[in-house]
């Protein structure tokens, strides 16, 4: 993205009325991860409603928290917060032997909230880890064996990994995610060069139309009873209005299992990686060229202290959302105030139940519609960052193109039978931690790059560095060139 074309830089701050409707445009796109985390994983916690509704609030609450330590202290990047994909491997392998195995088999024979107090004492401990690679600078270092080759492809895996949250989502009723996409489409492309209100709203007023026909389609009965259209409210029936008594571990005290934590610290990883690559797409999507070590190190840090707090708070893990970072190319809107004010409406709605739980009928076809625009938008970010590289360069096309096909096949191999029944087979936790960094793209794809793109040959200028080895080149904007409204 060109600096001529943001609306809306890092530091700039739009007028209050303005931000908070950019803001809740945020709360809406993250919305879908957001509660489909929780609700994916209550079922096999065998919780019922009320612990359900509670589960949503309280994720809503640790990804408010989440976003102002990291828009304030961290990054300062435009990132929401939320929770991570990264984990549901090794959230279900703590899930399955306290809930779902019989003592008979080994289980613990315990309930949801048990399984959540081993969550929440694994979530503590990695974020104690996470917490020590930031604050040292380690993760910011690894920045200066970076170049273009290794993080376009990463970028690229960011938004293409997610593909499973695209059509197959938006297949859940097809009408209405075509619609949703052409919305977006028709608002951010055609109609943002005319009026600046679709420049600035594109994904809110394509949600607000698409919620709506959705909810006529619900009053006048135009979808069954199980529709996946349909707009429901029952999530609102079962939370509270003002959470008082439950804020701080409402799961109860956490506990450890060195099993449960090795599994999550291995989620830790691969989280890291994504999170790394997402700072840098949504750097350049906000013109503020690329993140500084110290930047990423902070950033990593206060990552590390959202997801300790989220075990207080009795949330999931959080981490950058790639969703998001995609909303701020497609709106050119950068300003972390925007996003700050996104962090205290989550912080509200989890304090508040039942406004949250309004938030939370929005149906899947809308969400998956929203994933298709906004996940191809983030793997073209990724090209762009690659062609930084000579492209010319058979060495350069060889490494980022291994990296990319390997962060799709990879992945793909560990979750069939032939890769469960190998990590099966290793000892000491160890095929956990292999696990979560072979089905995570974005993990295969760094470790892939990085290795191959510092011991290949390669000139500075082919690999898209300048004066030594390993310093990315810098893409400042300049001031001059952006345009500001408001």
């Amino acid at each position: 993205m060109s600096s001529q074309t943001v609306l809306y830089g890092l530091d700039d701050k739009p007028p209050f009325p303005r931000a908070v409707v950019l803001a809740v445009q945020h709360v809406l796109t993250m919305f879908g991860s957001t509660v489909a985390v929780p609700l994916l994983l209550a079922e096999p916690m065998q919780m019922n409603a009320t612990q359900t509704a509670l589960l949503i609030s309280s994720v809503m609450l640790c990804s408010g928290v989440a976003t102002l330590l990291q828009t304030t202290f961290g990054s300062r990047l435009p990132i929401i917060q939320g929770v991570s994909f990264s984990f549901l491997a090794a959230f279900s392998g703590v899930i399955i032997p306290t809930v779902l195995r019989p003592e008979s088999a080994g289980g613990l024979g315990g309930d949801g909230g048990e399984a959540m107090q081993y969550i929440a004492g694994a979530v503590i401990v990695g974020a104690v880890v996470e917490m020590a690679l930031g604050f040292s600078g380690l993760v910011g270092a690894v920045r200066h064996f970076l170049s273009p080759v290794v993080v376009g492809p990463v970028i690229m895996l960011i938004g293409l990994a997610l593909y499973q949250a695209g059509a197959p989502v938006a297949a859940s009723h097809w009408p209405t995610s075509i619609l949703t996409m052409t919305l977006v489409i028709l608002f951010s492309l055609a109609l943002s060069r005319r009026l600046l209100l679709f420049r600035l709203f594109p994904m809110l007023l394509a949600i607000l139309a698409s919620v709506g026909v959705c909810y006529l389609g619900t009053v006048f009965g135009w979808y069954g009873e199980d529709h996946a259209a349909r707009v429901s409210f029952e999530a609102m029936q079962n939370s509270e209005w003002l959470r008082t008594t439950d804020v701080l571990f409402p799961w109860g005290a956490p506990k450890f299992d060195t099993s449960f934590i090795i599994a999550v610290l291995a989620g830790y990883l691969a989280s890291i990686l994504e999170s790394f690559g997402d700072y840098h797409a949504c750097s350049h999507m906000a013109c503020g060229g690329d993140p500084t070590p110290e930047q990423i190190s902070r950033g990593i840090g206060f990552e590390g202290v959202g997801c300790a707090l989220t075990g207080v708070f009795g949330g999931f893990s959080s981490t950058s959302y790639s969703e998001n970072v995609g909303l701020v190319g497609l709106t050119k809107v950068g300003s972390r105030y925007v996003v700050q004010i996104a962090g205290v409406i989550l912080v509200l709605l989890g304090l508040f139940g039942k406004f949250g739980a309004i938030a939370a009928a929005i149906p899947q076809p809308v969400v998956g519609g929203l994933y298709c625009v906004m996940f191809g938008l983030i793997s073209a970010v990724g090209v762009r960052q690659f062609a930084k590289a000579d492209l010319d360069s058979d060495r350069n096309l060889l490494i980022g193109g291994f990296a990319l096909f390997m962060g799709l096949s990879v992945p793909a191999y560990f979750n069939s039978e032939a890769g469960a029944a190998l990590l099966l087979n290793i000892p000491y936790g160890l095929g956990d931690v292999l696990g979560a960094i072979g089905k995570t793209g974005m993990a295969v794809a760094a470790i892939l790059g990085i290795t191959l793109d510092n011991l290949i040959p390669g000139t500075p200028a082919e690999r898209g560095l300048h004066d030594g080895p390993g310093v990315l080149v810098p893409e400042a904007a300049d001031i001059d060139d952006v345009e500001v409204i408001g």
